[in-house]
């Protein structure tokens, strides 16, 4: 009577015996640079004891990654993103991964989810800057993080973004300061708006003042600042200052204003949100609260890099604290040009 042979050690064996994930076991045999020192030596002992070797047809299918990040956005025209995606691109590329970007909005005539698509492409990770909803089936043990504050929540994601309650306080804040009492503020749909809203609230309740909250169309484009602008300006008259919730609607605030004949600072302040690349331009000049979307794209790239390193779990939540950025827009009322 033969005996069977001897089991061959699989990658299971390896993980177990090195006391890792098979994910990170993966990533020492692909030769990846974002495994730590101390976890490729105890792989690669593992490996030399069991006497492990990995077939190549396995190998090549644990390796089918493109090396890419799929990143979701809700609106390609929200300047938000800019600084957002090059914080994740200075993070991701040392590591050899790159970006690719989905703006779901625009492509909601097609059935399939953008989302779908990163799937199916084997990205090494997500990036959820978007409302998340029920229709984004995120495997189990996918490194994901969501950018920015979300209404939605996407289980076992790590979640990094700034306290838009704070600096929308801190915003009206300074406008409370420079004596204006008439401060509206314009809004628009999701998480990050709704958070902003509360904040200026709080801080114009707490100076006994009257909030006023206006939106456009829904979203936070320039059409809707502007519309917005032009309904509290006809609303409220009196109106001196004016908080935007994010720079492209501070720019729509802008146009209405001058289409009144109002002078920024002189006769209207405004303030947008973001410090996006347009904020500090000769044109605008635009008093704004750095949101640290660039700092958010650098963390969610670290944060990916350990979980796919094999980080068991998300970390907490992290709270980044934003900067209000002074610049010309603001003045007291009635301040001399």
């Amino acid at each position: 009577m033969t005996s069977d042979p001897p089991r061959r050690p699989t990658i299971y064996d390896v993980a177990r015996t090195a006391g890792v994930s098979k994910s990170l076991v993966s990533l020492v045999l692909r030769g990846s640079p974002s495994v730590s020192e101390a976890r490729r030596a105890a792989v690669l002992a593992a490996v030399e004891e069991l006497g492990y070797r990995p077939s190549q047809a396995a190998a090549t299918l644990a390796g089918a990654t493109t090396r890419t990040v799929g990143v979701v956005i809700d609106d390609y025209r929200n300047l938000w993103f800019v600084e957002l995606l090059r914080g994740l691109q200075e993070g991701l590329a040392p590591h050899g991964l790159r970006i690719a970007v989905a703006d779901h909005t625009l492509n909601a005539h097609v059935e399939a989810h953008p989302l779908d698509g990163f799937l199916s492409m084997r990205v090494d990770g997500l990036v959820i800057a978007t409302e998340p909803t029920a229709a984004m089936r995120v495997p189990e043990g996918l490194p994901v993080v969501v950018a920015g504050h979300r209404e939605g929540v996407v289980p076992g994601a790590d979640v990094v973004a700034t306290d838009d309650r704070l600096g929308a306080r801190g915003a009206t804040e300074h406008l409370v300061g420079l004596g204006h009492r008439r401060i509206g503020h314009l809004t628009g749909g999701g998480g990050a708006a709704r958070l902003r809203a509360e904040g200026y609230a709080a801080a114009m309740t707490a100076a006994g003042l009257e909030p006023l909250v206006v939106a456009g169309h829904g979203a936070t484009t320039e059409e809707d600042g502007y519309v917005a602008a032009v309904r509290l300006l006809d609303t409220a008259p009196g109106t001196t200052a004016v908080l935007a919730a994010n720079d492209t609607m501070a720019m729509g605030a802008l146009a209405a204003a001058g289409e009144r004949g109002l002078r920024v600072p002189q006769d209207l302040s405004v303030v947008g949100y973001d410090d996006s690349p347009i904020a500090s331009t000769h044109l605008l000049r635009l008093t704004t609260v750095d949101s640290r979307s660039a700092q958010i794209g650098a963390v969610a790239a670290e944060r990916l890099m350990a979980r796919i390193g094999g980080s068991p779990g998300a970390a907490p939540p992290l709270l980044l604290a934003p900067e209000l950025v002074v610049r010309g827009s603001t003045a007291a009322p009635g301040a001399a040009g």
